[in-house]
């Protein structure tokens, strides 16, 4: 069998690729053969393409060979050789020499070839070509894109698509023809002979190719777009679905560059949702519910009921791809706008017992998401029955729509407890999934807090018969966390100790730091003694790891209780967390210095600590992004392909944890923290309280680009200004920033510490201290940015010798201290009572006459408050025209609660709010409530 054995040629056969080397060696023997033999070379052809395709890759030396070993087959004119050769000649043109010289030999079929041959031809091109020949091809593509034969226009459209970053110069040329091709409907030519050859009936697919090009050719040009699309959307020219598709991404990009359009575009827009082709629907309803999500005064409402109502029949087509496809896009809707949909849930509720699982579990999450509190039983019922059915990737996307659910309508957590104990107890999954509803269970013992008894006592039951260790010492841990708080503490010891008694050393080890947490409980001080009577008998443990965090938890018990040593008390039970960040750059630091051997001890007194409650709120904070998507950070996925994303979709994307951007900002913050703190000037000012985040001054275009950051101190207050020098060629010095207070001076300021010098495309940071009369000082400052301008010689990059430069400045944005900046975010479980609880009140009216949403102004609320929005509250439906934002915080300097309950209605005159805050600090509440906007 030539150079095959047997078991080769057998496991080819059962789909096993072939041989590299055997390929290799008689794809040169045969394509060198005279005569050829056209049936054979098709076949190793098509053997030779697998291996490339299956990632497989040749040696340039062997792969040039197999090249012009292949490009010798254009002697035989046998029109299916032809074909597989021009497949061989794409693939292998990446990875051979040379491969400008089969140039003449594919223009040759480009110009004489069958019109069989020429499609695959003109295709090869753009792999063959280079900027200094494209040129040469520039008649033939010309004479292709005006074809009457669609398969050899198509084909000269796409190759001069691909030719664009090659050589676009020459493809500008094409721009009349190309338009005449989405003109010209191209029909397949029957023929009459005698053969009768076969040709399908025309998809004027070349229209939605002319389209893509053309659109590569001007999408600089919104003027010429804006010509493009009226021309083809009212004579109704296009015949093409895809093409038709094409011209709805086409008005989308107009729109997110230009949202002024959009009222333009809505008569066509209304027409293209009863278009006849469901794709155009899907298209048309998606750019105008996404679109409204950001631009929601633009759009009529007519118009976004005629989408939601679309969506709504494509839902009932018996199609599976649009079903979904329409399932996809009101799930997006619901994480921003769930009131919007709540017409389609007959819809959606029959969609639960699709065939299809894909659709059902997607009509369950988006169920889920615009439930409201008289519906939750039920959709819960219809879970219990489904979840059982589907795979573990389907049930976790139904327990994350539970969590939300559970953030949405924290009443009705006994349900929702019940639902998520009842499948962890008895349905049947993984790891992933049974973690994702220990994970579920665990948010509602954080943020409800009167879930926290039935939640533990069912994960206690749960623990019994646990088989993955992970999720045993998270549990564990909760125990050991939530536990000495409840009525009862005695009844989790039971459990705890049951795992020391029948588990690995892994779960020992993590049940004797949940139990020493129980020693010091206020609930039950009768448990000490039986906790300790415990740990005794686990010190003695074959385990090292066992025994000697049973010994150590003995030692800090006898510590805290018998010589009220705060650090043993609060080893055991921590009441404050470490900034990560800022401990992670401290312990760098102190690992690298190591001067003294590490003689001198880590000091971690300057490390920023955060209490429970602050944790709380960042971790709601979190979960709410997860809930309701992270708007900002969703990409724009209808943007017409070939261009850059334009502008952000609300509606994009899920969640998934925080971005690069969010942790880049926490990173930063910790680093200006850690510089300030290093600097010597302001270390006689104690320990820094409170930082804002980066605050921009100026346009992020400007030659110089300013960020402030605001430090409090006890006494004292410290801008930071970050400034950036983006010029190439002039080096500023002795860069200062001038504060002018605009009002009352009641900051006394104290020194600036200036920029020596900062170099073209650098940033360096200045610092302008002041001394505080009082504890809360709100004030805005005018800042100038004073600087020495001095030009570089590019050589040393060093100025001039004698160029004393010349002063010069720059007025950048004011910046202000408001009431915001003493507070920082808290949680709390029940706010109702906590604002009832608070004794001193304010009460401030608003009436704000700009043009701006609820939304808006709720989220310049937030920002300006630095509180923590709770009960769901921080999203304002899009059809209300009244709203009840409530916020809690807390004091930077000493932890006095503060709450705040803002009621805004909308009207044709503006918007009006009514604030009402309560606090334990009279100063703080009243500062805050009347300096709101």
């Amino acid at each position: 069998m030539s150079t095959q054995t047997y078991k080769k040629s057998e496991n080819q056969a059962a789909g096993e690729l072939p041989d590299k080397m055997t390929i290799y060696q008689d794809c040169m023997n045969t394509f060198n053969e005279s005569p050829v033999n056209p049936k054979r070379c098709r076949v190793l052809i098509s053997r030779l393409l697998r291996l490339l395709a299956d990632g497989e890759t040749f040696p340039e030396s062997e792969a040039t060979a197999l090249f012009f070993s292949v490009s010798k087959l254009f002697q035989h004119q046998n029109d299916s050789l032809r074909q597989v050769v021009y497949l061989a000649i794409k693939e292998l043109s990446g990875i051979s020499e040379d491969v400008l010289m089969a140039t003449s030999s594919i223009m040759k079929d480009v110009q004489n070839g069958s019109d069989l041959v020429k499609p695959n031809a003109i295709r090869s091109l753009t792999y063959v070509l280079d900027e200094s020949t494209a040129f040469s091809a520039e008649r033939l593509l010309k004479s292709a894109v005006v074809s009457k034969h669609p398969s050899i226009s198509s084909a000269a459209l796409c190759t001069s698509y691909h030719l664009l970053p090659i050589s676009e110069a020459t493809v500008k040329r094409f721009t009349n023809e190309a338009q005449e091709a989405i003109v010209d409907l191209k029909q397949f030519p029957h023929s009459n002979n005698e053969n009768n050859e076969f040709y399908p009936n025309s998809t004027f697919i070349t229209q939605y190719h002319a389209l893509g090009l053309i659109y590569q050719l001007k999408k600089n040009d919104k003027m010429s777009l804006l010509k493009l699309v009226r021309q083809f959307a009212e004579a109704n020219t296009l015949k093409n679905q895809l093409a038709k598709v094409q011209l709805v991404k086409l008005v989308n990009d107009l729109i997110h560059r230009d949202s002024q359009l959009f009222q333009q575009f809505q008569p066509l827009l209304d027409t293209w949702l009863s278009n006849k082709y469901e794709s155009v629907q899907l298209e048309t309803a998606k750019l105008i519910t996404s679109f409204a999500i950001q631009n929601n005064r633009f759009v009529s409402q007519d118009l976004y009921i005629a989408a939601i109502n679309t969506l709504r029949s494509l839902l009932t087509v018996p199609r599976v791809t649009t079903r979904f496809a329409a399932l996809r896009v009101l799930n997006k809707i619901s994480i921003s706008t769930p009131e919007k949909i709540v017409v389609c849930n007959p819809e959606l509720e029959s969609l639960i017992n699709d065939s299809n699982r894909n659709i059902s579990t997607y009509a369950i999450t988006t169920l889920l998401k615009t439930g409201t509190s008289k519906n939750i039983s039920s959709l819960i019922s219809t879970i219990t029955k489904f979840i059982h059915e589907v795979s573990d990737d389907f049930k976790i996307i139904i327990i994350d729509a539970v969590r939300t659910l559970s953030l949405n309508f924290p009443q009705e957590w006994k349900s929702i407890v019940k639902f998520l104990i009842d499948v962890l107890k008895n349905g049947e999954g993984g790891f992933k999934f049974k973690n994702s509803i220990v994970e579920a269970i665990i948010d509602i013992v954080s943020f409800v807090p009167q879930s926290k008894e039935l939640a533990l006592e069912s994960l206690c039951d749960f623990i019994e018969d646990c088989e993955y260790n992970e999720i045993l010492v998270r549990v564990l841990h909760l125990l050991g966390k939530e536990g000495p708080f409840t009525s009862k503490p005695s009844l989790y010891v039971r459990h705890i100790y049951n795992r020391v008694v029948l588990e690995n050393s892994i779960i020992r080890s993590a049940a004797v730091v949940s139990l020493s947490k129980f020693a010091l409980t206020k609930n039950d001080p009768t448990l000490k003694d039986s906790i300790i009577s415990l740990l005794k008998r686990i010190a003695n443990d074959q385990d090292d790891e066992v025994r000697d965090r049973a010994t150590i938890a003995l030692e800090l018990i006898d510590s805290a209780e018998n010589k009220h040593n705060i650090i043993a008390e609060e080893l055991i039970q921590s009441k404050y967390y470490y900034d990560l960040n800022s401990l992670e750059n401290k312990l760098s630091n102190y690992m690298s210095s190591n001067e003294d051997s590490f003689k001198t001890a880590f000091d971690g007194s300057s490390i920023r600590k955060f209490t429970e409650d602050e944790v709380k709120a960042m971790n709601l904070k979190k979960k709410q992004q997860e809930a309701f998507g992270n708007n900002e950070e969703s990409s724009n996925e209808a943007v017409v392909p070939g261009t850059k994303k334009t502008e952000g979709r609300a509606d994009n994307d899920s969640y998934k944890g925080a971005n690069i951007a969010e942790h880049q900002e926490d990173l930063l913050g910790t680093k200006y923290a850690d510089e300030l703190l290093a600097i010597d000037q302001f270390k006689e000012f104690g320990n820094l309280i409170n930082s804002s985040k980066q605050i921009p001054l100026t346009e992020s275009e400007a030659e110089f680009v300013v960020h402030a950051i605001k430090h409090l101190f006890k006494n004292h207050v410290v801008f930071q200004f970050n400034v950036s020098n983006t010029l190439t060629d002039v080096a500023l010095d002795n860069v200062t920033v001038v504060c002018n207070a605009e009002e009352t001076n009641q900051l006394e300021e104290l020194f600036t510490l200036p920029i020596d010098r900062l170099l073209p495309n650098s940033e360096a940071a200045c610092y302008v201290a002041f001394n505080k009369s009082e504890a809360i000082v709100m004030e805005g400052f005018l800042n100038t940015l004073n600087f020495t301008t001095r030009e570089l010689n590019p050589e040393t990059n060093e100025p001039f010798d004698g160029d004393e430069g010349f002063a010069d400045e720059y007025e950048i944005d004011p910046i202000y201290l408001t009431a915001g900046d003493y507070i920082k975010t808290s949680f709390i479980g029940n706010f109702e009572n906590a604002f009832d609880e608070l004794s001193n009140e304010d009460i401030a009216v608003y009436n704000i006459k700009e043009d701006l949403s609820l939304q808006e102004i709720i989220d310049k609320l937030i920002l300006n408050t630095s509180c923590l929005p709770l009960s769901n509250t921080q999203y304002a439906p899009n059809d209300s025209n009244s709203h009840a934002l409530k916020l809690f915080g807390k004091s930077v300097f000493d932890g006095s609660k503060i709450a705040l309950v803002v009621k805004m209605i909308k009207s044709s005159k503006g918007v009006a709010l009514k604030a009402q805050g309560r606090g334990e600090d009279a100063t703080l509440t009243s500062d805050l409530v009347n300096n709101l906007m």
